[in-house]
């Protein structure tokens, strides 16, 4: 009797994932990550003067702009429906206490009024820190040799915890009046969530959330931005506060404190070094979460690209994927306008 033919092979299958990867379709059909504008917060560069769009040579694309040549920015930015702005002043006169952080006619406080006026429903998120106006360029008070009071065993250019946090909530205050949607407290600066929460709900300002930078890095990332805020340290670094790149458990302990403090969202920042404590701020903290694309990051993409080494499109959105997929519910990046465009 001859053997039968045309039957199948009876041997035990095996799974083939390849079968969903076929067609271009059917892999969107199973895309378990996906991107929207809604994940995308676009930063914002305001600075003194009028009728100025200052480019960031190391951020191509990237400008600086005058208060008066934002509206039209932020009304394609939100024609784009990307929901928020983080916005980043840049004032005229800087001084030891960086009072143009606080001051109620500052390039900020004027930024986010015309911001409001141009583009009502754009979230507007006041990046809080002391870098900017400071004319040492740290992010808060510093000890000085010829301060009246001395803080004993505290070395010159030692950044100053309570002096500052007065002032990170006196500035605060004035962004919220101002019209800010959202305060990011970004300094690392021990009780910062909780001096500012204090301050809003004190002054009327319930309703006005915070964005903490509960997990900053000090990072080598952040080169080219301090060329955009035009903030680098005139002596030291800001080791001293910010977080050493190796430490995990510790990003842990200042997450709990931000949110036992009121935070009401969590950042992470930078992103793509830090995917691995992105992770774990999404697994055990129940609060929504950022995460910062830093302009580093930005940069080397952008440089990559312009020499042909990658592709600057399928690059950029792996990217942005990865940072998603690793648990941002919102990612604020340079590239969100781009993003969008090549989404759609």
């Amino acid at each position: 009797m001859s053997e039968p033919t045309n039957l199948p092979n009876l041997v035990t299958p095996v799974e083939r994932p390849r079968r969903l990867r076929r067609h271009s379709n059917l892999r969107r059909m199973v895309r378990e990550t996906g991107l929207t504008p809604a994940d995308f917060i676009f930063p914002l560069f305001a600075r003194y003067g009028s009728d100025e769009q200052r480019p960031i040579p190391s951020m191509p694309g990237q400008f600086q702009y005058t208060v008066d040549k934002l509206p039209a920015e932020v009304r394609r930015i939100a024609s784009l429906d990307i929901p928020a702005v983080v916005l980043f002043g840049i004032p005229a006169v800087k001084d030891r206490y960086g009072s143009g952080n606080y001051d109620e006619d500052g390039v900020v406080p004027a930024a986010i009024r015309m911001i409001k006026d141009a583009a009502p429903d754009l979230m507007v998120i006041s990046d809080m820190c002391f870098c900017e106006y400071t004319d040492h360029g740290h992010c808060g008070v510093v000890n000085f040799p010829d301060e009246p009071q001395r803080r004993a065993g505290l070395h010159d250019g030692y950044l100053l915890n309570d002096p500052t946090l007065e002032l990170l909530a006196r500035a605060s205050v004035v962004h919220a009046q101002a019209g800010a949607d959202i305060i990011a407290p970004s300094g690392m600066i021990d009780g910062m969530v909780g001096a500012i929460r204090a301050a809003l709900d004190q002054t009327g300002h319930e309703h006005v959330a915070i964005l903490s930078y509960s997990t900053k890095y000090a990072s080598g990332f952040y080169g080219p931005f301090r060329d955009a805020a035009e903030s680098p340290p005139q002596f030291g670094d800001r080791n001293e506060y910010q977080m050493d790149p190796c430490n995990f458990r510790e990003a842990m302990k200042e997450t709990r404190l931000d949110v036992e403090e009121g935070a009401d969202i969590l950042m992470v920042k930078p992103a793509l070094p830090y995917l691995d404590v992105l992770s774990a701020v999404r697994r055990n903290f129940d609060l929504p979460v950022a995460a910062y694309q830093v302009s580093g990051e930005f940069a080397m993409l952008q440089a990559a690209g312009a020499n042909g080494w990658i592709d600057l499109r399928r690059c950029a959105l792996e990217s942005l994927s990865g940072i998603k997929r690793a648990g941002a519910d919102m990612i604020v990046t340079y590239f969100a306008k781009d993003a969008v465009g090549w989404l759609g």
